[in-house]
């Protein structure tokens, strides 16, 4: 048994299950949560792993389903999250719903009953320089304090904080017959080609339809802890807000077309044909992920309904079929900037000893903020066991999601939840989503395989 000791700041999902993983390899752990000493604005018991929002862990079906697939991969990895969710699923179809208290209460009881593991309640400002191992885990509402504290043990300069976000689609949806690849004024960055952008063009008649559907489509509430600030979203105003503002409000801010010419509509230079080809406003969609299978709606953080969005984004010309891989949300968010600081393995990248997990890391999701704190305490332990740390696979979704965050662009990086468009391609295309989805979901778990005989706990057995 080692002597080591891991020190995890933060009680919740993903600081549970490092604590979890750690202690079940032999690894001494100290568990620092700082309710009830201190309180956030979002939870509302002292237990460990509270899941602060009525919704589930979302869908159970990992042959149709990103999150899905990832609940299969962390119930292969032994994860305690799950046995707990497992224990005390309530009936809701093919979702993973449970018994909020009692979940947290089995989690809490698991991890005070363990000999290696240490709870300490106490807030966490400042990080001992004693301390060989450390996870962070702190999560989205991370208290300013210890957010001085990382940025100062990083050398970062900033914590990246989102109060919205724009909805994602496949590429593979987009009806390219409609749309063009461009930059604004065929601008580019990093010796480009000037295309880097696609872009959807709208004429009078469907902008205003656009502008009404939003005006009339129905938002989602905010959280209650979101709802005590209502300046907050101001600096990144939902699309339909900026609707509100004035008929041609958007199309002076995100949807203007100034700088953007479809070269299928003749010729840029010819004045009476730019007269009358021009769009009266343009939709730009900015590549997500460095493959180019992802792509973000510029400018459209929103706060409407995700079927709302559907509904209404699909008017845009070009995007009538679009399949979107994330929605828009609304809430307060801390993250790193983790392109910039964090390997796969979710090491700092300039301090090996200090790891990173969960929603902080910018991950979405409860089951993803559960597969960072596996693959943290997973690292951790082998670390102090001696062991190189594990870099899971991109071809499963636990690893595409670690992939993501440690190797995005890092312009813009925002949180993304389990997809299947954060995959690699299949070697051979398969047309049927139900199947492709399906064959995604074999090859994960296959390649996973060899990665669980890499558990500490297996090695040390």
């Amino acid at each position: 048994m080692s002597s080591n000791k891991v020190h995890i700041i933060g009680g919740g999902l993903a600081g549970s299950e490092a604590a979890w993983q750690l202690a079940q390899a032999g690894i001494t752990v100290s568990l620092y949560e700082m309710r009830p000493h201190r309180k956030t604005d979002a939870h509302v018991t002292d237990g460990l792993a509270e899941l602060v929002c009525s919704n589930s862990f979302r869908s159970d079906d990992a042959e149709t389903n990103a999150v899905g697939l990832l609940h299969a991969e962390l119930r292969d990895a032994h994860s305690l999250i799950m046995s707990c969710a497992d224990k005390h699923q309530l009936p809701a179809g093919g979702a993973l719903a449970v018994d909020r208290e009692g979940f947290s209460q089995a989690v809490t009881q698991e991890l005070e009953n363990h000999p290696l593991v240490t709870i300490k309640r106490e807030e966490v400002t400042h990080i001992n320089p004693d301390w060989e191992q450390v996870i962070i885990a702190s999560g989205p509402l991370t208290s300013p304090a210890l957010s001085e504290e990382i940025l100062k043990m990083t050398g970062s300069d900033k914590l990246a904080f989102f109060d919205a976000i724009a909805p994602i689609v496949h590429f593979d949806s987009i009806n390219t017959d409609i749309v063009w690849f461009q930059s604004r004024y065929d601008k580019s960055t990093d010796g480009g080609d000037g295309k880097d952008y696609i872009n959807c063009p709208m004429d009078k008649e469907q902008y205003l339809a656009f502008r009404q559907a939003l005006l009339e489509a129905e938002q989602a509430e905010l959280k209650d802890f979101d709802k005590n600030d209502a300046t907050f979203f101001e600096g990144c105003l939902p699309i339909e807000e900026l609707a509100r503002r004035g008929e041609d409000t958007m199309r002076y801010g995100p949807l203007k077309p100034i700088g953007l010419w479809d070269p299928r509509w003749g010729d840029v230079n010819d004045r009476d044909v730019r007269r009358a080809k021009r769009a009266y406003a343009v939709v730009q969609l900015r590549q997500e992920d460095k493959d180019g299978r992802l792509w973000n709606l510029v400018g459209f953080q929103t706060n409407l309904k995700w079927g709302e969005q559907k509904r209404v984004l699909q008017m845009i010309p070009g995007l009538g079929q679009a399949e979107f891989v994330r929605f828009g949300v609304m809430h307060r968010n801390t993250f790193l900037e983790s392109p910039q600081l964090l390997q796969p393995t979710l090491q700092f990248r300039q301090r090996s000893n200090l790891l990173a997990a969960g929603q902080i890391t910018g991950t979405e999701g409860y089951a993803a903020a559960v597969a960072g704190g596996w693959l943290a305490g997973t690292n951790a332990a082998r670390l102090a066991l001696g062991l190189e740390p594990i870099d899971l696979p991109a071809t499963c979704m636990s690893g595409a999601l670690t992939h993501f965050v440690s190797e995005a662009p890092t312009a813009k990086f925002q949180p993304m939840p389990p997809n299947f468009g954060l995959l690699p391609e299949l070697p051979e295309r398969i047309r049927d989503k139900r199947a492709r989805y399906g064959a995604y979901r074999d090859r994960a778990l296959q390649d996973l395989e060899p990665m669980r005989a890499l558990q500490p706990q297996t090695v040390t057995a």
